[in-house]
Parts: structure tokens; C-alpha cells; sequence
């Protein structure tokens, strides 16, 4: 019997409550002093180790490339991002965009039968820095990686950022078309952004948005959301964008579905760990999918993120920590 919760089994649980608890998580991940406690403590990372490794693929690139075949095997597209914090100096955004380097040079050598997608937020290769170093490190990569037939997808993150990362990504689609850009469907200014992201005819990834914003800056979770997420993804396809659906969420998908959206996107995409069996159910139909992998140390954000998004997972998380075997790699894929 399996014992991963059900994140439509919430919908029987009280509304206020999984919003609070959804919010404490979310305080939690963002915590300057939980964040800072994870990396300077080992103590936290080997505790909560079990349960992360649900979400989180390999430790480093040697554990990455020997997993990724698993799923590939299984008929799933790939992507891969270095999970980490907000790179606040010169030092960190060096060894982010290395790693990646690095990632794109054992990519050819892995033996991949498709080109990994790479995904990263600018804030982890020099956006708080500068726009402009974000800019330069991304172009670099875009390049480097152009050769094997790999995408960059550029995450999006806090709506304080929104305006910068639309302005390094517009910039980066003129010269390369292997970006492409992440777009949150909560944010109001969503609609009117699409405007000027449609016309550079670049992929775009569609997500619900799981930041915490105010009301009048995004929507909260529910029918009006999910409602103007299919009205989003609609306009990109009528438009001719490629276009992924990024979600964990089957009402969505179903609603999606019911209004014949979902057969004429190029993919549907979900994080690693999160609801396996309901993506394998659409590969199973036809519909290409692909598997978002993170690895890495530096999880707490990541991890916390994953929980927050169905709270009721957190027992998952608990049980998982019981009982580590319970989480095998690719099993449920």
C-alpha cells in the first residue's frame, strides 16, 4: 500500500487550515535564520536527508548522470537544476555558473539518448549583482550548451524580481533560441506580460507561482486561479509558442483537459517526487512529459517548497524519515 498522500485528499481538510499551514512552511523556507542554520549545521541536512531525497536526485553530477537514464528509460524528457540559494556575491555566482559549465561539458559524454533542458533563477548566476552579469553568465551558458541541443529555462521568482528577469530574458531571446522563460500564472501582471514574451516566439513554461504575494499583486490558490491559468495557456498556444504545463495539480490538469488544452501543448512537466504516478498516467496517454530533476546539497528552500505546495505531504515527509527505503528512485515513474 502506498503511503504518499494524496494532494486532493487536502480538499477534505479545513481551507484556513492548509492555508496557514501552507504559509508557516513558506515562512519557514524563507527564514534567513533556518536558511543560514542548514548550511552552516550539517546536523539539519543529515536529519531531514531522508525525507529530501524524495524531491532531490543525487547529492552531485556523478550520482545525477547515473540516475537520469533511469528515467529516460521510462520514456520521460529531462531537466536539471543545481539547486541552491540566492547567490549574493561575486564568489557564489562564479561557483554556480562553474557548476553549470560543467554540467554542459558531462552532458555530452553521458550517454543520453535526449538533450537535457537546464534551468537555474537568474538570482543564482548574478541578478543581484546586476541585471547585466545575470545576462552575460546566461548568454555564456546558452552558448556552450547550443551545440549539444540544450534549453535553459529561466526560472521566475519573488514578483520584486519580475521586471529584471523579464528584461535579461528578452534581451537573451533575440540572439538564442535555446532560452526559455517561466511564467506565473497567480501574478496579475501575467496577462499583460505575455504581450511582450509572445512575439519572441520563445518556449514558456506556465506554473501556478508558488511565492507568497500580496493580494494585490497575485491571486491565491483556487477556481479563479486555475481558471485563468487555462485562459493563459490557451493564449500562448493559440499564438504558436511551444509551451510546457508545469503542475502538480489534477483539478487543474482535469480542467485543462476538459477544455482540450492539454493535447496540444508541447509537454507536461512536474518536479521530481511530486506525484509520480499521476504524470506517468498522462506519458501513458501520449502526452510528452518530462521529469524536473534538482540535485545538489543545498535543498532547505527546495525541500520546504515541495511541502508547502500540499501540506498534507509533510506527514509523507515524516514517514519517510521513519522508514527511509520507503523512497526508491524511479519506482513510481
Amino acid at each position: 500500500m502506498s503511503h504518499v498522500v494524496d494532494a486532493q485528499a487536502a480538499a477534505a481538510l479545513d481551507p484556513d487550515l492548509l492555508r496557514l499551514a501552507t504559509n508557516g512552511l513558506k515562512k519557514l523556507a524563507a527564514d534567513p535564520s533556518c536558511r543560514s542554520a542548514f548550511v552552516d549545521n550539517p546536523l539539519m541536512a543529515v536529519l531531514l536527508a531522508p525525507a529530501a531525497d524524495r524531491y532531490v536526485v543525487a547529492a552531485d553530477q556523478e550520482g545525477l548522470f547515473e540516475r537520469l537514464p533511469v528515467l529516460e528509460a521510462k520514456g520521460y524528457r529531462t531537466g536539471v537544476e543545481f539547486v541552491g540559494e540566492e547567490a549574493r556575491d561575486a564568489d557564489e555566482v562564479e561557483a554556480v555558473v562553474d557548476e553549470y559549465v560543467e554540467l554542459i561539458e558531462r552532458h555530452q559524454s553521458a550517454g543520453l539518448a535526449a538533450s537535457v533542458q537546464l534551468g537555474f533563477d537568474l538570482s543564482n548566476v548574478g541578478s543581484l549583482i546586476s541585471p547585466q552579469t545575470a545576462a552575460d553568465n546566461t548568454a555564456a551558458l546558452l552558448t556552450a550548451a547550443a551545440p549539444q541541443g540544450m534549453g535553459i529555462l529561466i526560472s521566475m521568482e519573488r514578483s520584486a524580481l519580475v521586471d529584471d528577469i523579464l528584461t535579461v530574458f528578452k534581451s537573451l531571446a533575440e540572439e538564442h533560441e535555446n532560452v526559455a522563460l517561466t511564467l506565473q500564472a497567480h501574478l496579475h501582471r501575467t496577462e499583460q506580460d505575455l504581450a511582450t514574451v509572445l512575439p519572441l516566439g520563445r518556449k514558456i513554461r506556465l506554473v501556478k507561482g508558488v511565492y507568497d504575494e500580496s493580494a494585490d499583486v497575485a491571486l491565491p490558490r483556487g477556481p479563479e486561479l486555475d481558471d485563468r491559468y487555462a485562459r493563459l495557456l490557451e493564449r500562448i498556444l493559440d499564438h504558436g509558442n511551444p509551451v510546457a504545463v508545469a503542475s502538480h495539480d489534477a483539478s487543474l490538469l482535469q480542467l485543462l483537459d476538459s477544455r482540450g488544452l492539454l493535447e496540444r501543448v508541447e509537454e507536461m512537466e512536474m518536479l521530481h517526487g511530486c506525484r509520480p504516478p499521476l504524470l506517468k498516467a498522462h506519458k501513458d496517454r501520449g502526452i510528452p512529459c518530462r521529469v524536473a530533476t534538482v540535485y545538489g546539497r543545498n535543498w532547505w528552500l527546495h525541500f520546504l517548497h515541495r511541502l508547502a505546495e500540499y501540506p498534507p505531504t509533510a506527514l509523507t515527509a515524516l514517514a519517510d524519515l521513519y522508514e527511509p527505503e520507503r523512497v526508491r528512485f524511479g519506482a513510481a515513474y
